[in-house]
């Protein structure tokens, strides 16, 4: 119970040094884990699913080589792509976020700081320290978890793109016999 306690006074701790943006981070950062935790479940217990769902669907058309089938194929693969994508730019864009937020609290801890000097002068070098690291503390903490958060989403948005291909190529069209007419486009059109 006492390392519980202590895990406590060391993340108030953390929270008072930040200042009130820090909270924002925390909370922007437990948002982007969460959907980052959540993409990861998808790509490794739900997608092997919908994909041989779309395999099944696939191998049991009779004709897999017209247009249509071609566009079924794309539809097939193009469900499942979206479905993969799903909150990727949402993370993208808290990546993204971060490393202002961790600038406003930079801001807010030197305003903190010329405060302190507006009213003390010089003679509050504590005062005048605590912005400063306040200043410091947020914006790296915007920088750390931005960072962290950006080698996940370039590793998502990756493995989605390698999944994609893999399913184009698991779906394999059948070749039309040799002499056969079968036109891109129905009704000759282009």
């Amino acid at each position: 119970m006492s390392l519980v306690y202590d895990y406590y006074e060391h993340f108030l701790t953390f929270l008072y040094r930040g200042g009130p943006v820090i909270i924002v981070i925390c909370c922007t950062s437990v948002l982007m884990w969460t959907l980052i935790v959540e993409r990861y479940w998808f790509l490794f217990r739900v997608l092997p699913g919908r994909e041989e769902q779309a395999r099944q669907e696939w191998s049991g058309r009779s004709e897999r080589s017209s247009w249509y089938a071609r566009r079924i194929r794309e539809q097939l693969v193009s469900e499942i792509n979206e479905a993969m994508r799903q909150n990727l730019p949402l993370i993208k864009a808290l990546v993204t976020v971060l490393p202002f937020l961790g600038l406003l609290g930079t801001v807010n801890g030197m305003i903190h700081s010329f405060e302190v000097l507006r009213v003390f002068g010089t003679d509050n070098a504590r005062g005048l320290t605590a912005g400063i690291a306040e200043a410091l503390f947020t914006t790296l903490t915007g920088l750390l978890t931005a960072l962290s958060g950006l080698y996940f989403s370039v590793n998502l948005h990756r493995r989605a793109d390698q999944e994609r291909e893999r399913l184009f190529d698991a779906l394999q069209l059948d070749n039309a016999p040799v002499g056969a007419a079968t036109p891109d486009l129905p009704h000759g059109g282009r």
